[in-house]
């Protein structure tokens, strides 16, 4: 099992989802035009982005998440980006939760947000130690601080079923733009 298949929440299935474009990090994309800006329509409000965001989304998820795990002295082997239907983002942190000292800790980013969790078992159910709020996309050094919380507290927290507002992915993007690398 890989950290990656350990979070329910991040674990993709591999059932044929026809008419969904992947952008993976990592793997080649399309290069936009300069000043690209997908066309302005409704579904940009959309949780899910929008097809022709996909690549721009995820270039600026990968660098924004990379400028994470730097402040968080996390190497880039232990980040995983991924936008698909879904947007997440993953980073194995190295250290361990006062609350669940024998266990795995992980970072990760989704519409909701930053939330920081115990490793899982798939039939586990999340361990969520502390879940952001406000800002979908704070400053790394902030995302660092609220680790650093998230670490130290004795107990795990209840993951909250939020319903983010519907996001203007273009705003999402220029935000990660302005924070990565």
């Amino acid at each position: 099992m890989t950290r990656t298949d350990a979070h329910p929440e991040t674990h993709r299935d591999h059932r044929d989802h026809r008419g969904t474009q992947a952008a993976v990090v990592g793997a080649p994309q399309p290069r936009a035009a300069a000043g690209w800006r997908p066309a302005r329509t409704a579904s940009r409000h959309a949780l899910t982005p929008p097809t022709e965001i996909a690549h721009a989304l995820a270039h600026a998820l990968g660098g924004y998440v990379r400028t994470v795990a730097a402040a968080l002295g996390v190497p880039a082997e232990g980040v995983t980006c991924e936008v698909t239907d879904t947007v997440t983002a993953y980073v194995a942190l190295g250290h361990r939760a006062t609350a669940y000292p024998d266990r795995d800790v992980m970072l990760v980013w989704d519409a909701r947000g930053w939330s920081v969790s115990v490793e899982t078992d798939p039939a586990e159910r999340p361990i969520v130690l502390s879940a952001a709020s406000g800002d979908l996309v704070p400053d790394p050094a902030e995302v660092a601080g609220f680790v650093s919380v998230a670490l130290a507290r004795r107990t795990a927290r209840p993951a909250a079923p939020a319903v983010p507002d519907p996001l203007d992915w273009t705003e999402v993007v220029e935000r990660m733009r302005g924070h990565g690398r």
